[in-house]
Protein backbone atom coordinates (compact mmCIF):
# COMPACT_ATOMS: atom_id res chain seq x y z
CA UNK A 1 0.00 0.00 0.00
CA UNK A 2 1.33 3.69 -0.68
CA UNK A 3 2.53 5.84 2.18
CA UNK A 4 0.35 8.57 1.31
CA UNK A 5 -2.72 5.65 2.07
CA UNK A 6 -1.86 5.34 6.11
CA UNK A 7 -4.71 3.86 8.11
CA UNK A 8 -3.25 5.12 11.06
CA UNK A 9 -5.44 6.57 13.47
CA UNK A 10 -5.00 10.18 14.54
CA UNK A 11 -3.61 10.94 18.22
CA UNK A 12 -6.61 11.45 20.87
CA UNK A 13 -4.99 15.21 21.12
CA UNK A 14 -4.94 15.71 17.50
CA UNK A 15 -8.70 15.69 16.69
CA UNK A 16 -10.72 18.62 16.78
CA UNK A 17 -13.50 19.00 19.71
CA UNK A 18 -16.35 17.09 19.78
CA UNK A 19 -19.41 19.17 18.94
CA UNK A 20 -23.21 18.39 19.88
CA UNK A 21 -24.97 17.10 17.17
CA UNK A 22 -27.95 19.22 16.04
CA UNK A 23 -30.34 16.60 16.23
CA UNK A 24 -30.12 17.32 20.26
CA UNK A 25 -31.84 21.05 19.53
CA UNK A 26 -34.34 18.90 16.99
CA UNK A 27 -35.22 16.68 19.77
CA UNK A 28 -35.58 19.42 22.18
CA UNK A 29 -37.65 21.31 19.64
CA UNK A 30 -39.71 18.22 18.73
CA UNK A 31 -40.26 17.94 22.43
CA UNK A 32 -41.30 21.13 23.57
CA UNK A 33 -44.04 21.47 20.57
CA UNK A 34 -45.01 18.21 21.79
CA UNK A 35 -45.67 19.20 25.51
CA UNK A 36 -47.38 22.31 23.85
CA UNK A 37 -49.69 20.68 21.95
CA UNK A 38 -50.68 18.08 24.92
CA UNK A 39 -51.02 21.26 27.06
CA UNK A 40 -53.59 22.75 24.41
CA UNK A 41 -55.68 19.54 24.30
CA UNK A 42 -55.70 19.70 27.63
CA UNK A 43 -57.09 23.34 27.56
CA UNK A 44 -59.27 22.24 24.90
CA UNK A 45 -61.03 19.32 26.88
CA UNK A 46 -60.88 21.52 30.04
CA UNK A 47 -63.26 24.32 27.95
CA UNK A 48 -65.39 21.40 26.42
CA UNK A 49 -66.37 20.22 29.85
CA UNK A 50 -67.18 23.62 31.47
CA UNK A 51 -69.81 23.73 33.21
CA UNK A 52 -69.91 20.60 34.27
CA UNK A 53 -69.37 18.86 37.63
CA UNK A 54 -67.35 15.75 36.84
CA UNK A 55 -63.08 16.72 37.00
CA UNK A 56 -61.47 16.53 33.90
CA UNK A 57 -60.03 13.19 32.89
CA UNK A 58 -56.35 13.11 32.51
CA UNK A 59 -54.95 13.13 28.93
CA UNK A 60 -54.03 9.92 27.54
CA UNK A 61 -51.08 10.50 25.05
CA UNK A 62 -51.33 7.80 22.10
CA UNK A 63 -48.23 6.09 21.08
CA UNK A 64 -45.68 8.20 18.97
CA UNK A 65 -45.44 7.98 15.16
CA UNK A 66 -42.33 6.46 14.21
CA UNK A 67 -40.54 8.46 11.41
Amino acid sequence: MPADHDITPPEPDTLPPRTPPAADDDARDHRGRREQHEEAVQDEALEETFPASDPVSPFVPARPRRD
